[in-house]
């Protein structure tokens, strides 16, 4: 291992390279410093040319940081991520077609990190099966230069199943906390474990460059070994950033480290508006031992709703990057999480998602159209992205989607239309799997039933026809009890959602936990 600036580092890279980039969305244990150095590097000399930026999770602060360093004509020749929501001058590249744009399923190119690293052909799954990932709608391209097939459609033992390709890494930017001086690496101060490992070890498959941007550096055989999350032998290059924030917005949190646990007191409360009213109404859906993902967006209000109704400990909440338990984080902080009972790496985190381990997934929406559909990923001329919302959507056992009725700033645009512009989600594959659907907003909420989408609730106070129908690009099935949506829900004290909790059925367990109690009572 030999340490370097992030200059020098940024110099190894070579024009058409490939490289592999680790953290996550705003700034969690996203490599800052080595980003910044390869478009200062273009900027002053034209070099390098025409690279391929991978990183499963989307990078960036919504302006220039992250991903937005290689937002240049010339720099760079193709994108493959699973957003570009923290990086909105990439989609304008894509949109623009100066770029090859793709954004695939968050789970599925973590997972293939792993493929890569075990040499095995590539991955093969079911997530994004009829969705704008399959090659029948699209094969996750963003731009019309974007012509490679990345996905290929294939048949199994008389199943259809995606097919991800691997890539070639010429290069890997990875960061951790402290490296000793054998390369060795840690991550104590990270909010989120992501796929470092697997980067590293896909990179040395592949005969690429290992980079690790750190805080500090330790003397050699000083490191706790078990904390030990790249070992030196992946490590080629070490870049010291003691500027090194542990996000963009936070400097240092001890809570996203899981250095300890703040109050609940300290969760903010949202204030009492839109979004409140569906993170709440939402929030009505848990029940006692519920395993639950939160997506981005008005989705991660739920945590901050159960931290005040005091629920957070009698559900677990978890979120893609690896987090478990605890209250993920909401806004651009999004991916990290407050007083989880666990971290582990994002790749087994997607392992338990597409293994059905979810019982409810919360997650955002753009769009709906009548059949069910959901689009988060292209809307309103801007490239987004699926994100993890593929992996989670299609595996939940119930899939609460969540958010205002209507867009602009005077709602003068229907986000439930007759089309949406671009599949996330398929409501007709979930009818198929048996999935339980329901679609949340402020105004109404809805259920996929087998007459496509069907009105189960409205607001106390709205006329049906002039405040939802109306207001709608498609005309839904209404339910032959139509209902009003829970008072509680607009009223700024708390819902008293803990004593709903306790009336409900907990989470069930194994099976073969009835033989334990059945062996118990035989004793007794």
């Amino acid at each position: 291992m030999r340490r370097v600036t992030a200059d020098q580092a940024a110099g190894l890279v070579r024009d058409g390279d490939t490289i592999l980039i680790g953290g996550s969305g705003g700034g969690h244990a996203v490599p800052e410093a080595l980003m910044a150095a390869v478009e200062r590097r273009f900027l002053a000399t034209g070099e390098p040319r025409h690279i391929t930026s991978i990183h499963p999770v989307g990078l960036g602060d919504g302006g220039n940081l992250g991903a937005g360093h290689f937002a240049h004509e010339g720099l760079l020749k193709r994108i493959v991520c699973g957003t570009f929501v923290n990086s909105p001058k990439i989609s304008d590249l894509a949109v623009a077609d100066m770029i090859e744009g793709y954004t695939l399923p968050q789970g599925a190119l973590s997972q293939l990190t792993r493929e890569i690293a075990a040499g095995r052909p590539g991955l093969l799954t079911r997530t994004g099966l009829h969705t704008f990932v399959d090659p029948r709608h699209g094969g996750g391209r963003q731009s019309r230069r974007a012509s490679e097939d990345l996905v290929e459609l294939v048949t199994f033992r008389g199943e259809e199943l995606l097919f991800y390709k691997p890539f070639p890494i010429d290069a890997c930017f990875l960061r951790g906390t402290t490296a000793d001086e054998d390369g060795n690496v840690t991550m104590e101060q990270e909010p989120i474990f992501g796929e470092m490992l697997s980067m590293a070890q896909a990179a040395k498959r592949c005969g690429g460059l290992v980079v690790v941007q750190v805080k500090r550096m330790a003397e050699r055989r000083t490191l706790p070994a078990k904390a030990v999350k790249i070992p030196g032998i992946l490590v080629d290059l070490v870049v010291v950033e003691p500027g090194q924030r542990q996000t963009y917005e936070t400097e240092y949190s001890p809570s996203y480290a899981g250095e300890l646990r703040v109050p609940l007191s300290d969760i903010p409360a949202l204030p009492l508006d839109a979004r409140k009213v569906i993170a709440r109404r939402a929030a009505l859906e848990l029940f006692p031992g519920a395993i639950c993902n939160l997506g981005s967006g008005i989705s991660t209000g739920i945590a901050n709703v159960a931290a005040e109704e005091g629920v957070l400990d009698a559900v677990c909440l978890t979120n893609e990057q690896g987090l478990i338990g605890g209250a993920p984080a909401s806004g651009n902080e999004a991916g990290a999480s407050r007083n989880y009972a666990a971290m582990i790496d994002q790749p087994y985190q997607f392992d338990f998602y597409d293994g059905g381990g979810l019982d409810l997934a919360f997650l955002s929406f753009a769009e709906i159209d009548r059949e069910g559909n959901v689009n988060v990923s292209r809307f309103g001329g801007r490239i987004i992205g699926p994100g993890g919302f593929i992996n989670i959507s299609q595996n939940a056992r119930t899939v609460v989607f969540s958010g205002t009725f209507a867009a602009g700033r005077d709602g003068e645009r229907p986000k439930l239309v007759e089309a949406v512009e671009q599949i996330t989600f398929s409501g007709r594959y979930a009818q198929e799997r048996g999935q339980r659907v329901l679609y949340v907003t402020g105004r109404a909420v809805f259920r996929l039933s087998e007459r496509g989408v069907e009105l189960v609730e409205i607001a106390p106070g709205l006329d049906l026809e002039r405040d939802v129908l109306g207001r709608m690009g498609f005309r839904p099935a209404i339910a032959a009890k139509l209902t009003t949506m829970d008072a509680r829900l607009f009223r700024p004290e708390p819902m008293t959602l803990a004593r709903d909790l306790a009336a409900r059925p907990a989470r069930a367990g194994s099976p073969r936990l009835a033989l334990l109690d059945a062996f118990s009572a035989a004793a007794e």
